[in-house]
């Protein structure tokens, strides 16, 4: 794994956004794999203004995020419909037939999961995966002991989860209980990696994945299997690392 520490929360999310950037302007087709939730979003900005600074093309762009809740309405300012709408797909003019989302709403869920990860294949799979982490080491929303080998699937979320999630619904109450995600076994089938990270309740998980066991019970650790991660951090979330002057990656 690649391992860059920026000095806070603004750099990572520039480098962040560089890198994607790079990689959209070297391929005429990417398919990138998005996630959602607080981290991204100063990445996302960066790269809405990269990309209009530069009056880059998307045509070659398709995306497919990680997740979407169960039970909420694409237009509900919670969903990851609307959180994607608002802050990439409509600032970056990406047409409908470009973006995939899992649907929440579909009258049966499991044949959804089961046509989201056909839909992947149909692509030709991700090219390009950002992913946060959640403070007990979920990705998307692989929850502690989330079997590796599950592709896209219905997960209960955690309290701490739900929890974390309440700022985009004002209560933990109206936090859904229940999401699709891409699974573990379909996130590391990506051919790259991207992982950003920022605060100090991040730390405990950088450092499970860098020094960790590779253990369902921190799911992040299942990107110790893949051969290229990136791992963008700022130094509050790399404070364990640097504590252990462990930094040699």
């Amino acid at each position: 794994m690649n391992l860059i520490i920026t000095d806070n929360y603004e750099e990572m999310s520039q480098e962040g956004a560089k890198m994607i950037l790079r990689k959209i302007l070297s391929s005429k087709q990417i398919n990138l794999g998005l996630a959602t939730g607080s981290t991204p979003l100063g990445l996302y900005k960066e790269l809405v203004k990269y990309v209009r600074e530069n009056n880059i093309n998307l045509s070659g762009v398709a995306t497919f995020n990680l997740d979407e809740y169960i039970g909420i309405l694409p237009t509900h300012q919670g969903s990851f419909h609307y959180y994607m709408e608002k802050n990439v797909f409509g600032p970056l003019n990406i047409p409908e037939n470009q973006r995939f989302i899992p649907d929440g709403m579909a009258e049966n869920i499991l044949n959804e999961c089961r046509n989201y990860e056909k839909k992947i294949q149909q692509y030709g799979g991700i090219d390009f995966q950002l992913l946060g982490v959640g403070e007990n080491g979920h990705i998307g929303f692989n929850e502690p002991g989330t079997d590796f080998t599950k592709t896209t699937h219905v997960v209960e979320l955690t309290e701490t989860t739900r929890q974390a999630n309440k700022k985009f619904f004002g209560q933990v109450e109206d936090v859904p209980g229940k999401a699709i995600t891409m699974g573990i076994s379909t996130i590391l089938r990506a051919r790259e990696i991207l992982l950003i990270a920022n605060g100090v309740h991040k730390a405990e998980a950088i450092y499970q994945l860098f020094h960790g066991e590779y253990s369902k019970d921190w799911p992040v650790t299942a990107l110790q299997k893949h051969k290229n991660v990136c791992v963008i951090v700022d130094q509050e979330a790399a404070s364990l690392l640097i504590k252990q002057n462990n930094l040699c990656y």
